[in-house]
């Protein structure tokens, strides 16, 4: 009886103490695994904010992201001009628009201190359009070559070295456009023998349409983001104008015979930054997800995006990158082996592409609308 009672006391005690130290823990265990995470709205181009890209930091840091994609730039500058200040906590835009997006005051200023820019190679730690009058707004994180995207069945990768292979008669109807100027217009700009294709005088720009209207008749389409995709998957197109990697290398991976070759004449570099929205109630939030993106974790991370591969600016992320998947650093030349695409960004192969500089944005974009309609 007595050792009945002793035990009872005993496990009463216990039993006390563990409930004690149970509802001690209680809240705080509430808090971390039933708290409601906290959500971050991103306006980006598509993948940005798929799972192999943000899960881990969903994870880690109780978020999670509620994403607007957007086609293009037009499309996101009308997404923002439209939304109250704060809607957007982080924006996701091309290099071209950044300027765009701070002169029309939607975005926050970033300290550089904050980011690992002197992981960057040089050429992105002061990348242009990230600043304005020596204050940051922006930072790059990913980027990537534009060239002759091409049926590797139908064209040699000889021919595929100049954009003059547009012409080739044996395309005729079999040519596609990606459906924005930019990029069209900078490729005939540079076969032109323009050294910076934007930057062009009146007579320049005049031969610049012609050189466009005569490729007219080859043109089988122009197309969006997933038409791009499927006509040059199934062999409807044989070969693109104003893409690159980031759209055969997803073919490629999926056993496509696609690839993109930087022609003779040079390529074009596309390149992505993150901004804080202005008004931003979350903007420590996320100063923390670009933090992390620009890492050499996240950076590997972002080059193998599954909805399109990039090349990116952070040196360690190459290293990462090259101990996790080798064979993907190596597609994309990012190695240490001569002629990587830093090397070629040196030797002046790579322009950046930007808006126009003598002419308006609106004078290329009616242009194009007249070119699609001829």
């Amino acid at each position: 009886m007595t050792t009945t009672r002793r035990t009872t006391a005993g496990l009463t005690r216990r039993g006390m103490l563990a409930t004690g130290a149970a509802a001690l823990a209680a809240p705080m265990l509430s808090r971390r695994a039933f708290a409601e995470p906290t959500k971050l709205t991103m306006l980006a181009w598509y993948g940005h904010a798929e799972p192999d890209i943000v899960a881990e930091f969903e994870a880690a840091n109780n978020v999670k992201f509620v994403p607007k994609y957007y086609t293009g730039g037009g499309n996101m500058l009308a997404l923002i001009s439209q939304s109250p200040p704060g809607t957007f906590d982080i924006i996701l835009s091309d290099a071209e628009y950044v300027q765009a997006l701070h002169a029309a005051g939607y975005l926050e200023q970033l300290d550089p201190n904050d980011y690992p820019l002197d992981e960057f190679f040089p050429e992105f730690q002061r990348f242009p359009g990230n600043w304005a009058d020596g204050k940051l707004f922006s930072i790059i994180t990913r980027f990537g070559f534009l060239g002759v995207a091409y049926n590797t069945d139908a064209l040699t990768e000889a021919e595929a070295s100049t954009y003059n292979v547009f012409w080739n008669p044996k395309l005729k109807g079999k040519v596609g456009h990606f459906d924005w100027h930019l990029p069209n217009l900078g490729q005939i700009s540079l076969l032109n023998g323009n050294a910076n294709p934007y930057d062009i005088d009146e007579t320049a720009w005049n031969a610049v349409k012609r050189k466009t209207l005569s490729l007219r008749p080859q043109i089988g389409g122009f197309f969006d983001y997933g038409g791009t995709f499927a006509s040059l998957n199934n062999g409807q197109m044989l070969a693109f104008c104003g893409i690159g990697d980031w759209i055969t290398g997803v073919l490629q991976k999926n056993g496509a015979k696609v690839r993109t070759a930087i022609p003779e004449e040079g390529g074009l570099q596309w390149s992505e930054c993150f901004s804080i929205g202005k008004g931003s109630k979350k903007a420590e939030l996320a100063k923390k997800w670009i933090q992390y993106i620009t890492s050499a974790r996240g950076q590997a991370k972002s080059a193998q995006m599954a909805a399109y591969p990039a090349l990116i600016p952070n040196q360690k992320g190459w290293k990462v990158l090259q101990a996790e998947n080798p064979a993907e650093a190596k597609r994309q030349g990012m190695t240490n082996e001569p002629g990587n695409v830093i090397d070629m960004i040196r030797a002046g192969r790579i322009k950046y592409r930007q808006w126009p500089v003598q002419q308006s944005l609106e004078t290329w974009n009616d242009f194009w609308s007249e070119y699609k309609s001829a």
